[in-house]
């Protein structure tokens, strides 16, 4: 099973992602994304990487962890509230994770997140990974605004709702 992991990912080189995400396609979830915050608190990233290297995929590196790697590494954890959200799609697997700051724990369920997840796998499946993701933001921005909710105050004061984290997506 190793080795047809490692083959897959072989199959994916790092401009894969640009042309499954050209910046056209950056730019709508970097307004998806803008445009979900001014509605809640929480923060939301999204990254995307086409494949791991082979010493990662040699370790048995899962697209959870290298997921947890990425929200370190991107400083979602950063917010005051503690209320980050990452989104990561590892395509070789297509496999995509949530990963969310602490300010979540007790309030949503890992199925949640598990179930927007799968909603964006089925697009992803199809080849529709810019509706894929957009899906995925727009459930977020459920969750975040059931607990994390900014008022009218908020949306239009950025002294009450700050944009702590950039909103334009990354490809890594």
């Amino acid at each position: 099973m190793q080795i047809m992991r490692m083959l897959k990912h072989l199959a994916y080189p790092d401009w894969w992602v640009g042309r499954r995400f050209p910046d056209a396609v950056m730019n709508r979830i970097e307004a998806a994304v803008t445009a979900s915050e001014t509605s809640h608190l929480a923060e939301i990233r999204f990254a995307v990487e086409a494949s791991l290297p082979a010493s990662q995929l040699w370790r048995g590196i899962t697209a959870r962890q290298r997921a947890l790697a990425v929200f370190g590494e991107l400083g979602v954890w950063d917010t005051a509230a503690n209320n980050g959200v990452l989104v990561y799609l590892l395509l070789a697997d297509r496999d995509v994770e949530i990963v969310a700051d602490r300010g979540f724990n007790g309030k949503v369920e890992a199925a949640e997140w598990t179930a927007i997840c799968t909603a964006m796998e089925q697009h992803f499946a199809v080849g529709e990974f810019e509706a894929g993701v957009l899906l995925g933001i727009e459930r977020i921005q459920a969750v975040a605004q059931q607990h994390f909710p900014a008022s009218d105050a908020d949306a239009s004061n950025p002294a009450r709702n700050p944009n702590e984290l950039p909103n334009r997506p990354v490809r890594i």
